[in-house]
């Protein structure tokens, strides 16, 4: 993250956005603001929060938000409703070598979590087939230059230049199998939109909205 973090940050400086954007590297439970957003965004988070912290986690976003605000949660679930094991032991290769501490859930699970901390969902969407066509291109291009990517781990520095090629066939294994589990449905990817309703009634396009969204798919039917 920190590598991340910095990266960004030379992009800020060479776009000249200074002044526009600011990222922040910190704790979603430290965070606060003076105003509260009128969008929130969070992408791939909540399957690394874990179900223990999901009901601080919703709070905090639900505390963040304006009545009437919106907020898109984008995130890995599980493919079945109470969380095993991914098959061909992909769960334990990518605790162990991966993503350590990440715990996926289904999404009824994690929708409950929503409503619990009082966010109305209004859209959710599976792209478990899409993630996968991702996956086995991302898959592909690294294999395509798996001579370069072992010169840039080699570079890092550390104990990830020491283990190269470890980590390496550790990300080549972790992309294709990954790719394989989104087709064969043992774990999905969803986007849900939520709301916070501000309980007035004649907000919005439509009455009864309670926020600006307008419940209606007019872009699917164009």
């Amino acid at each position: 993250m920190k590598n991340q973090h910095a990266h960004v940050q030379r992009l800020i400086e060479e776009k000249g956005l200074q002044g526009r954007v600011r990222v922040e590297l910190r704790d979603y439970r430290e965070v606060s603001v003076e105003q509260p957003f009128d969008k929130i965004s969070s992408g791939g988070m909540f399957e690394h929060v874990g179900a223990a912290n999901m009901p601080t986690y919703f709070r905090k976003i639900h505390a963040l938000l304006k009545p009437g605000g919106l907020v898109m949660n984008h995130g890995i679930t599980s493919g079945e409703l109470n969380y095993r094991q991914l098959g061909a032991g992909m769960g334990d290769f990518i605790e162990k070598y991966i993503f350590p501490g990440g715990e996926l859930l289904h999404v009824t699970h994690v929708l409950r979590e929503t409503a619990a901390a009082g966010l109305e969902m209004v859209d959710t969407e599976s792209l478990r087939p899409h993630y996968a066509r991702t996956l086995w291109a991302w898959s592909d291009a690294l294999e395509a230059q798996l001579g370069k990517a072992l010169e840039v781990l080699q570079r890092s520095g550390g104990r990830q230049a020491e283990n190269a090629e470890r980590v390496l066939r550790a990300y080549r294994l972790y992309l294709a199998g990954s790719a394989m589990s989104f087709e064969q449905g043992w774990i999905s990817l969803h986007q849900m939109l939520s709301i916070k309703p501000d309980g007035k009634v004649e907000h919005g396009v439509l009455r009864g909205a309670q926020s600006v969204y307008p419940f209606a798919r007019d872009y699917i039917y164009k």
